[in-house]
């Protein structure tokens, strides 16, 4: 009884101070998704934009990291059809906007987590466009095997500079809000 005594405090004692590793999980590429929205004062745009690849980071079944890269070249117009859609696509990709040709791709990278509470967290990131990395934060909300984020940017940080109101005058109803706003819908 003595040896058995023993070997669960043992087991015990291995258990108790045993690191828990961290889990990472890659998203699924084909039910992930970005769904941008830009707006200029006579209406708004929105499309999607997909994920190359992505993975978040738990450890004790809490976000403790995560690494997305965006495919910047899938980025497409989905309230427009036609012309006007294929015309809005090519401007976005032109480097008045993200360059795509030269930078194909965007990414985020999580720099600091604060757990707020009932599976949301609190993200402060660095994001990647067009080789310019700034700081961003926003909220995350786990749900089983996904998260979803609301993230607003502000395209001038990453010299996007068209059509915005900060940096050319007598714009009137051609200027184009510096912020745009990512709906981002992760599936792990």
């Amino acid at each position: 009884m003595k040896k058995l005594n023993s070997f669960v405090l043992a087991l015990f004692v291995v258990f108790a101070f045993t690191k828990t590793e961290a889990q990472t999980k890659k998203i699924d590429l084909a039910k992930s998704k970005i769904v941008w929205t830009g707006k200029k004062i006579t209406g708004q745009h929105q499309g999607t934009i997909n994920f190359k690849e992505g993975y978040l980071v738990f450890k004790d079944n809490k976000v403790a990291g995560g690494n997305f890269t965006a495919d910047m070249t899938s980025l497409t117009n989905t309230d427009q059809t036609g012309g006007s859609k294929v015309k809005l696509e090519g401007h976005l990709k032109s480097d008045d906007f993200f360059g795509v040709y030269n930078f194909k791709t965007s990414s985020l990278v999580f720099k600091s987590i604060g757990n707020k509470g009932n599976n949301v967290y609190f993200i402060t990131a660095d994001l990647t466009i067009k080789g310019i990395t700034d700081t961003v934060q926003f909220e995350l909300l786990v749900k089983d095997n996904t998260a979803t984020a609301k993230v607003s940017i502000d395209r001038t940080k990453y010299d996007i500079k068209y059509g915005s109101g900060s940096f050319f005058e007598d714009l009137g109803d051609k200027t184009i809000y510096n912020d745009f706003d990512l709906d981002v819908n992760l599936v792990f």
